[in-house]
């Protein structure tokens, strides 16, 4: 992916100058907590105690490494072309005007609507403030760790992230998590699942669309991003935690419908074709 020296975006909010320290992890983040330990085989139990309670207010500064500075402005770059690409597709798929999401960089812990935002936790999006947040250390974890290397693989995680935003302006979001709230467990995993795997199919139209409009990808990108989609899908998580996959905790879905419902918006460039919700087989 060719990305220096482009346009970056302005809805960037950097947090990576101080660390909060205290918290628990919350909100949609919890997701992201089990789906780590998962794979890293730690017991997550100490995170999820006290989810959404306030962060202490002691910071600390971080100085940020060549490497960070790197990171951060790849990430501002994605935002800037995922802005340009649904500022497009989603009036005239959706018929309204593209509100943008605001992205926190940081390092260490943050506060947030949906709870603390951590290493642990992964990217998350917030609904309640609108904010992806993001410790760009992930994408060190995904190439080490998961398996998933490359700069399209990144981007792809930043998709992911905004196509959540996409859902909750269309609404789905909010009417999928409440029906989630009166569900049982198995239920509300299944909804979650739907969402997340909208997400994928979600993204893969944001890539035709980068490919299309600014000509930015190369070669073995897609392959990158389908890699990632494949590398955190719950099975293969849940095997590389050395556990047996059970589908009824699943809350992304597995690593060939992850990549297959990427592939599918990649494909189409129609979010009609990302209705995961009316799909009688994922």
């Amino acid at each position: 992916m060719e990305w220096k020296g482009r346009r970056g975006s302005r809805n960037i909010e950097d947090r990576r100058g101080m660390r909060s320290a205290g918290g628990a992890v919350g909100g949609v983040g919890v997701i992201a907590v089990l789906l780590i330990g998962y794979f890293l085989g730690i017991d997550v139990t100490p995170l999820l105690e006290g989810a959404g309670s306030a962060p202490q207010s002691q910071t600390t500064q971080a100085d940020l490494s060549p490497a960070d500075k790197a990171a951060g402005e790849f990430v501002s770059v994605t935002l800037a072309d995922t802005e340009e690409v649904w500022g497009h597709v989603f009036p005239e798929q959706v018929g309204k005007a593209y509100r943008p999401p605001v992205l926190v960089l940081f390092k260490g812990v943050t506060p947030s609507p949906c709870g603390d935002a951590s290493g642990a936790t992964g990217p998350f999006y917030c609904p309640p403030d609108r904010k992806v947040y993001l410790d760009t250390d992930f994408f060190t974890t995904m190439s080490q760790q998961l398996g998933a290397g490359g700069d399209f693989a990144a981007a792809y995680v930043v998709a992911h992230e905004v196509a959540h935003h996409v859902q909750n302006e269309i609404g789905i979001l909010n009417r999928a998590n409440q029906v989630r709230a009166q569900s049982s467990q198995a239920e509300s995993n299944a909804i979650s699942v739907r969402i997340e795997l909208q997400a994928d199919c979600l993204s893969g139209i944001w890539a035709r669309e980068a490919d299309a409009r600014f000509g930015t990808l190369e070669e073995g990108d897609i392959e990158e991003a389908v890699n990632a989609a494949r590398q955190i899908g719950d099975d293969t998580l849940q095997r590389n935690a050395g556990r047996r996959p059970m589908p009824h905790t699943f809350t992304h879905g597995t690593s060939e419908q992850r990549s297959r419902w990427f592939l599918r918006g990649y494909r189409s460039g129609d979010m009609g074709q990302c209705d995961t919700f009316a799909a009688r087989q994922l």
